[in-house]
C-alpha cells in the first residue's frame, strides 16, 4: 500500500533540531534501502518532509515514522494519508463500477 506522509512541526519555540539531523538522515536512508520509503521531498515553501512509503497498512507506516529521531524527540509528527489507485480512467471506457 502506498502511504503519503506529510511532516508537521510540533509547536516548540526555538527547538534545536541540529543534534538529531545526522541520525535522522541515517534512519531515512535505512528505510529507503529497505524499500519502505520510496520517495522523500521537502515542501518548497515550508521545508517540511513529504514522504511516499510502501508498506502493508497505516499502522505500519505510523510505526516506521515514529522510529525517526526527530519524531522520537517530539519535534515533528506526520499526517498519514493512505492512497489507492485512481479509478477515474474507467469513465473513459464505460467500465465504471457502481
Amino acid at each position: 500500500m502506498k502511504i503519503l506522509a506529510l511532516e508537521r512541526e510540533i509547536s516548540q519555540q526555538s527547538a534545536d533540531y541540529q543534534p538529531y539531523l545526522k541520525a535522522e538522515a541515517a534512519s531515512v536512508w535505512e528505510l529507503y534501502q529497505a524499500g519502505l520509503l520510496r520517495e522523500i521531498y521537502f515542501h518548497a515553501n515550508e521545508h517540511t518532509a513529504v514522504i511516499l512509503l510502501e508498506c502493508d497498512d497505516e499502522a505500519t507506516a505510523r510505526e516506521l515514522l515514529d522510529s525517526l529521531p526527530l519524531v522520537k524527540a517530539g519535534l515533528i509528527t506526520f499526517d498519514i494519508i493512505p492512497l489507492v489507485p485512481y479509478s477515474g480512467f474507467a469513465r473513459l471506457f464505460g467500465t465504471e463500477k457502481p
